[in-house]
């Protein structure tokens, strides 16, 4: 059986299928809808943005005997026939761009449409086209017979003499937005019955640079090595790069880990990715960190420090083409920032960094050094055994009705630390959900591993919060979903639970709020 490459069988037949170029099909709707036709028209932009797409079905549909609103009705004789139509020529410009091919079309335009309303001249990659040519051409061009319209397609309108232009109705087409590229790539998959990641579409949509032929291409490439579109199969034949390893340099450079740096980079560059590609995904990457900084009041030190990073890379990006080096260069870039004098960024503002989650990487390891190395404030020794403590405490009475209550408390202190700009508890409380909750206890589940560190580290200041605001003497415990997870796969519901002793994780010395509580009693004070 023929197979047909994907760009080929899914090319759009009217306005409402192409993706993308939305005020261009406004204009050529609105065109045939008030009978308002042009002679010549100019269609520029990018490879594989729609150019030739929109020239095919602004003549399918000028030719439609029965067009509706701007679309072709698919259904008459010159729908059906559009593909073998006489009235309907294509020419490229690249391989007929003599002199002598421009006759040959100011020979025909005088000989009347076979069957159809016009007779339509589509010329691909015209800019091709010889001086004398261009020459020939220009007195066709401007007055054509009335029933003969020109569609001239091109990549690289500088090399349109302006004569030519000046001739034409002229429509700039953009490279297409990646989300709907990747809405267009899921839809194909759909149809071609593909498993398909979305992390991997959105790759393959960065891949195409705003071409919709291109990422169907590469869509075809894969297709043809798995019936499941994953980050591997992506890997393994295109070089690229995700945002988890965009997130691992970053933090290799907050951390001052040089090593780290250098080996994550050269790991990137043997997977084969170009560099233009791989500093454009670390700019879009970095702007984002650097938006999220500010929305989220993250340190200043470490937003000017990604400002300082995505202006020099930036620099870098505009020399690529001068140099045979790029990713020497670009490491060389970027290991300049670590131990940068001019922003020094401590422990506490990386874990601020990660607790607001402008990095998705698996910090664990990372976070509870840091934590350990400033935990002379903390009133818990938090510790695995302290946490599946305070799980089972919290399982002894627990109940749906306690949780009902539990959550309208919860929701209450939230929007009390929104209310008073509280940002570091309100990070923290608003990616929690009360899971289990008992009479005392409650077990918060939180959305990332990050989250339950920090939120177990500040444990004590919260439930103090919390038991101020509420009037109630709760106990907490943090955990993520993967650990809930794992939990649930031991749960035994017929396991009768009993309060376990939690007095050698308390340490009151080392916390001065504990401490005052000691001395002048808990109901005497007051937590801001």
């Amino acid at each position: 059986m023929y197979y047909k490459v994907l760009y080929r069988k899914y090319r759009p037949t009217n306005f409402d299928d192409l993706v993308g170029q939305d005020h261009i099909k406004g204009i050529l709707k609105n065109s045939i809808i008030n009978n308002k036709i042009a002679h010549a028209y100019m269609f520029t932009g990018p490879r594989g943005t729609g150019k030739t797409s929109s020239a095919k079905i602004f003549a399918r549909t000028l030719n439609c005997l029965n067009p509706n609103a701007g679309i072709p009705c698919g259904e008459c004789d010159n729908c059906l026939n559009f593909s073998t139509s006489p009235d309907v020529i294509e020419m490229d410009a690249a391989s007929n761009n003599s002199v002598d091919d421009i006759r040959e079309i100011i020979d025909n335009v005088s000989v009347a449409p076979t069957n159809s309303k016009y007779k339509i001249y589509i010329i691909d990659e015209v800019h091709m086209l010889s001086n004398q040519a261009w020459n020939a051409f220009l007195k066709t061009l401007e007055e054509p017979p009335h029933n003969v319209i020109f569609i001239l397609a091109t990549t690289d309108i500088q090399k349109v003499p302006i004569t030519v232009l000046s001739r034409c109705q002229r429509f700039d087409f953009q490279r297409i937005d990646r989300s709907l590229i990747f809405d267009n790539l899921k839809r194909v998959c759909d149809l071609e019955k593909l498993e398909y990641e979305d992390d991997a579409l959105m790759e393959v949509a960065y891949l195409s640079d705003g071409c919709m032929r291109d990422a169907l291409s590469i869509l075809d490439q894969l297709s043809k090595v798995s019936n499941k579109i994953n980050l591997e199969v992506l890997k393994s034949n295109y070089g690229t790069v995700s945002s988890k390893e965009l997130d691992l340099i970053y933090t290799y450079i907050i951390k001052n880990d040089i090593d780290g740096l250098v080996t994550a980079i050269r790991a990137i560059k043997e997977t084969g990715i170009d560099i233009k590609i791989f500093i454009d995904k670390i700019l879009d990457n970095f702007i984002d960190k650097a938006i999220n900084m500010k929305k989220k009041n993250v340190s200043t030190a470490a937003f000017n420090q990604l400002k300082k990073i995505i202006k020099t890379l930036n620099e870098l990006y505009s020399k690529l083409t001068y140099s045979s080096n790029g990713f020497l260069l670009l490491e060389l870039e970027l290991i300049s920032f670590i131990n940068d004098e001019d922003n020094q960024i401590s422990n506490r503002e990386i874990n601020q960094i990660i607790s607001r989650e402008i990095i998705q990487v698996d910090t664990k390891v990372d976070v509870n050094q840091m934590l350990k190395s400033d935990n002379s404030n903390q009133i818990y020794k938090i510790c695995d055994d302290f946490i599946n403590i305070r799980i089972n405490n919290t399982f002894v009475n627990c109940s749906k009705e306690f949780k009902t209550s539990f959550l309208d408390l919860w929701n209450k202190f939230i929007e009390k630390n929104k209310l008073d700009n509280i940002i570091d508890i309100l990070n923290i409380v608003s990616k929690t959900t009360p899971q289990v909750v008992s009479d005392n206890y409650a077990l918060l589940l939180t959305t990332s591993e990050s989250i339950k560190i920090v939120g177990n580290s500040k444990l004590y200041e919260i439930e103090s919060k919390f038991n101020t605001f509420n009037n109630s003497t709760y106990k907490f415990v943090f955990i993520c979903k993967q650990d809930w997870d794992v939990f649930m796969k031991t749960y035994d519901k017929n396991k009768k639970y009993d309060i376990m002793e939690e007095d050698e994780f308390i340490s009151a010395t080392n916390n001065p709020v504990k401490m005052a509580e000691d001395i002048f009693g808990a109901d005497k004070l007051k937590i801001d």
